[in-house]
């Protein structure tokens, strides 16, 4: 009789409300997480069940933009039509409390038609207020209890003509009350930062385009910094001022900057396609600053995926053999395993507990257990019927999932 209750969406729904708890931890507020790492302390099964339960899905658009939690809301920023939509739903429900939206057509570059036209870039939540970033550089800032739109500023029209050769994709961060957004285009950009209450830019760096690449916040020898890839480089500005503390030339073939940094200690771990995984030690004298390598893995090279750290390990997904997962050590850049190849174009990896949680493009949840000798999947569960590209966001022992066109809430236990 329970099993016949399952199959039934309506009535698997009330079960949920019934049985299970309130969120405890629903704080999912930017790119990667909460402290934008991929890594997650929410809960996960010890048994992982057969299959997982679906709890709602709803047609939100089309996007790769990940979905945002917090006060038991959900925040997705996607695609209709010719209009890029931000819409707030009830995380229980997923009933919508309200909606925004905006005209944005694009022309997409024929290289990345089969992506579409995004939005590509997650939004990022912030003192009651939501700010998202289109494809084609519109900025806006929205009450994340209303959908009031309190601020916009639209740089596709500043920057006509001279967008990412793939539409922006990078995800905004916000440090010490200031919005972070590299806006712009192909050899004509500015990595700026805006007072998030009010949008008046703060500082600009202006030497060059953007990537695809997400910003994080570091601090080497005591002074906090935004480490990220822009279209030709690695850089360090300082948070406070914008100014260039370090930078390194970094290229791509068909300048596809993507990976988002990790820092492990004193060191910060670039990547990306074709160049191999390698970890840099910045270091401030009175002279200014040097950023020596310290390692060098020329055989796991990271494409549009990023790696998470946890315990002087390093797990991430190259997009070599057709796509595989390896791990590293951290400190020397060693490998200590790689699966088998043909895994999938992508994966989008959350760290929680024991377990690593890797969606791949073709809407598979793959659960593989921390292990330092041998790859070591334990289940693997079908969460969407179309293509993955958003990457999921984990809550409290729930799994939010974007496909093409719908998002969908599934319990893991």
């Amino acid at each position: 009789m329970l099993k016949q209750l399952f199959k039934q969406e309506c009535l698997c729904v009330l079960l949920f409300f019934i049985s299970t708890p309130l969120f405890a931890d629903d704080t999912w507020p930017q790119w990667r997480g909460p402290d934008r790492t991929g890594i997650s302390t929410t809960s996960v099964p010890d048994q992982w069940p057969d299959q997982l339960t679906k709890v709602w899905q709803i047609n939100v658009g089309e996007g790769h933009s990940g979905s945002l939690v917090a006060n038991k809301k959900v925040f997705v920023f996607t695609r209709q039509n010719d209009r890029e939509v931000a819409t707030c739903f009830d995380l229980k429900t997923g009933k919508p409390i309200w909606q925004q939206s905006n005209d944005a057509p694009y022309k997409m570059n024929s290289a990345a038609r089969g992506h579409g036209k995004g939005p590509k870039s997650t939004p990022v939540l912030f003192g009651e207020k939501l700010y998202t970033l289109g494809i084609s550089g519109i900025l806006s800032c929205f009450e994340a209890n209303s959908g009031e739109l309190k601020w916009r500023k639209d740089f596709s029209k500043q920057f006509t003509g001279a967008l990412p050769l793939y539409g922006t994709a990078m995800s905004p961060l916000i440090a010490n009350g200031l919005l972070i957004a590299h806006i712009g285009g192909h050899d004509n950009g500015s990595l700026k930062a805006f007072d998030a209450k009010t949008g008046e830019i703060k500082w600009s760096w202006s030497d060059d385009g953007p990537a695809y690449t997400s910003p994080i916040i570091a601090t080497f020898d005591g002074i906090e910094q935004i480490v990220t890839q822009t279209q030709n480089k690695c850089i360090s500005l300082a948070l406070k001022t914008g100014e260039l503390l370090w930078q390194l030339p970094y290229t791509t073939a068909w300048e596809q900057n993507i990976v988002t940094p990790v820092v492990f200690g004193d060191t910060v771990i670039f990547s990306g396609l074709k160049k191999g995984t390698e970890a840099y030690r910045p270091k401030h004298s009175d002279t200014g600053w040097t950023i020596e390598r310290i390692w060098h893995n020329e055989d796991e090279s990271m494409y549009m995926s990023s790696p998470v750290l946890t315990d002087a390990l390093l797990f991430g997904f190259a997009h070599t053999q057709k796509g595989h997962f390896f791990c590293l050590n951290a400190q020397n850049g060693k490998r200590l395993w790689q699966s088998e190849g043909r895994q999938s174009d992508q994966a989008a990896i959350i760290s929680a507990g024991n377990v690593l949680l890797c969606q791949n493009s073709e809407g598979e949840l793959i659960v593989i257990r921390k292990n330092l000798e041998r790859f070591d999947p334990i289940a693997q569960y079908q969460v969407a019927n179309s293509p993955t590209w958003a990457p999921p966001t984990l809550i409290d022992g729930h799994l939010l999932v974007k496909d093409a066109s719908h998002l969908t809430l599934w319990r893991l236990q």
